[in-house]
């Protein structure tokens, strides 16, 4: 088989519908549109949200609340969480992350006091709460709180 012998497999293609060419056609006159109206009509474009000139729902409805585009979302670990590890280790971003307590390392992280801390470590994330770090330096921990 060359190149120019190839052509799609028999049935796979259909001619084009030829409309408005007369009755003979099987689709003149209205050109499988309808009958009257705006639809019919060459040009025509659904415009989002539009209700043929009543009041959209859109506009009936009112706006409630705002969305505060300088919110950082942290991923939260709590303390007990972090019995896993052994004493004296260093948890960053990506030791945890290795034992999934995070889902990713691009998103800052904030460690919580809830629960139980029963290993000396030095955290190193983005953010900890107060009684997070009370309870790791209650062990003899360290915390240090990084920026980025």
């Amino acid at each position: 088989m060359k190149l120019n012998e190839m052509k799609p497999p028999k049935g796979s293609t259909h001619s084009k519908k030829r409309v408005g060419r007369g009755p003979g056609s099987g689709h003149g006159k209205n050109s499988g549109r309808g009958e009257n109206g705006q639809k019919s009509r060459s040009g025509f474009t659904n415009k989002y949200g539009f209700e043929g000139g009543q009041m959209p729902l859109i506009r009936r409805v009112p706006k409630r609340g705002f969305k505060n585009v300088n919110r950082i979302e942290y991923q939260i670990v709590n303390v007990n969480k972090l019995n896993i590890y052994e004493d004296g280790a260093l948890i960053t971003k990506e030791t945890l992350k290795e034992k999934n307590l995070i889902s990713k390392i691009s998103q800052p992280v904030k460690i919580l006091g809830q629960g139980d801390l029963e290993r000396k470590l030095t955290v190193k994330v983005n953010k900890v709460s107060a009684t997070a770090k009370a309870k790791i330096e209650a062990n003899s921990g360290l915390v240090e709180v990084s920026i980025g």
